[in-house]
């Protein structure tokens, strides 16, 4: 039983401190593929992730995530900052290579 999607869908976030994240955009098809060229073009991290994409999808535009998927949205983030080369206070990227 195929589980996918069939169609592409893309979610974009905003999140801002210490508030949950937000939904702030939603799309199948070329919708999706406009939320992802935007933030390419915008160097915003994007992550694939089509079961995700199927939940948050389902949410209207500004709603915050449900507390069920804070944990996996908050990795999320986390990675993304870390690409940006962002850290806690106190940690820097070779504390992380070190936990490896």
């Amino acid at each position: 039983m195929n589980t996918e999607p069939s169609e592409k869908r893309a979610v974009a976030l905003q999140y801002d401190a210490p508030a949950a994240p937000r939904i702030t955009a939603s799309g199948e098809g070329d919708i999706a593929e406009e939320i992802l060229r935007l933030a390419q073009e915008a160097g915003v991290h994007v992550h694939e992730d089509a079961q995700l994409a199927q939940l948050l999808g389902r949410l209207e535009l500004g709603t915050e995530i449900p507390r069920e998927l804070y944990l996996a949205i908050a990795e999320i983030i986390a990675f993304a900052y870390m690409l940006k080369g962002k850290f806690p206070v106190g940690k820097t990227a070779q504390d992380y290579a070190s936990e490896s």
